[in-house]
């Protein structure tokens, strides 16, 4: 048996630029458009994306393609704003305080039911669960 010539096979990558940016603790993805990767922090929509890119005076562009300057004034604003931990934690002390006083709503939240008035005969699925099946209820023979 001919013994084989192996070759080593090189295979060619651009070289790698991996910037992710880190703001409020999140990581905003790189390839998308500052008005929609500002939205994966927590407390932070549309609107607000919109006013924290107005006030900053950054424009539009991919998140790839800031520069230093223009990611610390983006750091800046959004800093101005209750995200993340601390409006998690805020919103969570609501329910706690809403259940404390025994409100309408605080018992709703006890109890796992739509706070807002949703009907609950039917639907409301998202809130209570599978469907339990009632043992008992048959049909009426005639």
């Amino acid at each position: 048996m001919a013994a084989r010539a192996v070759r080593a096979v090189q295979v060619r990558r651009a070289p790698l630029n991996v910037q992710a940016i880190r703001v409020v603790n999140v990581e905003i993805p790189n390839s998308k458009r500052i008005v929609i990767s500002l939205q994966y922090i927590f407390g932070i929509g549309n609107t607000s994306a919109l006013q924290i890119l107005s006030s900053s005076g950054v424009e539009n562009k991919k998140t790839y393609e800031l520069n230093e300057e223009e990611i610390n004034k983006i750091r800046d604003a959004v800093g101005e704003y209750t995200t993340e931990a601390d409006l998690r934690r805020q919103v969570s002390q609501n329910i706690k305080r809403l259940k404390d006083i025994n409100s309408y709503r605080g018992r709703r939240h006890i109890m796992g039911l739509p706070c807002r008035g949703q009907r609950t005969k039917t639907n409301a699925r998202t809130r209570k669960g599978r469907a339990k099946t009632v043992a008992g209820k048959k049909k009426a023979v005639r």
